[in-house]
């Protein structure tokens, strides 16, 4: 057994541990390239779109006329309510109630009126909303409220189509109120009035219709996936 001799751990190593691996290939990495500038006219011409930010900031401000005309409304329900004869005169007025015999009181039709005057309020703010925030989103800068707790749902998805869409079905909701303050002071128009009204409103809604037909037909710039 003379041809056996162990192995010297300290001279030698373990056999195989210090042989050379072959090394992974790694996919090259692609040089760092900085966003390319614009020449002047096209930066000029994209640097355009800020020209909207008053118009975006005016409907801030017609917002805030509005908050101002639901409350001064709402105080003179409020008074009427109460028996003041001067905010009842202003509420018949300023909801186009009229009667044969003098309005002392307050009644229920005036009442269907002032609030439909309200809520139909609400509704336009609610449409200046969407165009501002909307509006902005879309045409002029980005808002950055991905992780903000209150962004609204329908900012999420939202492109010039949507935009329309949402647009159309709000306008459809004023000229339903508009329509019903119409009904419910019907002695007050004429045949020709309620009829002119209720056609206008029939055309919004096909209008609608034909602009959410169009949005499904064509094609979702985010793929099959996008809204």
């Amino acid at each position: 057994m003379s041809w056996w001799r162990p192995y010297n751990f300290r001279q030698g190593g373990c056999p195989g541990v210090n042989e050379a691996k072959p090394q992974m290939s790694q996919p090259p990495i692609p040089p760092a390239t900085g966003r390319a500038a614009l020449p002047a006219l096209p930066r000029a011409i994209f640097a355009s779109r800020w020209l909207q930010l008053p118009l975006y900031l005016g409907l801030i401000v017609a917002q805030a006329v509005y908050v101002v005309q639901f409350w001064v409304e709402l105080v003179h329900l409020v008074e009427a309510a109460f028996g003041n004869a001067d905010a009842l005169a202003k509420l018949v007025t300023s909801t186009g109630y009229k009667s044969g015999t003098a309005v002392e009181t307050l009644n229920e039709t005036i009442i269907m009126l002032a609030v439909l005057a309200l809520i139909d309020v609400v509704m336009i703010s609610n449409l200046l909303i969407m165009v501002i925030v909307g509006g902005y989103e879309t045409f002029v800068s980005r808002l950055r409220l991905e992780d903000h707790p209150d962004q609204p749902e329908w900012l999420s998805h939202v492109n010039a189509s949507v935009l329309k869409v949402k647009l159309a079905t709000a306008i459809i909701g004023i000229s339903s109120i508009h329509l019903l303050k119409t009904f419910i002071n019907a002695e007050n128009y004429t045949e020709k009035v309620l009829l002119w009204q209720t056609v206008i409103h029939i055309a919004f809604l096909f209008s609608a219709l034909a602009i959410a037909a169009t949005d499904r037909v064509m094609p979702s710039p985010h793929g099959s996936d996008g809204h």
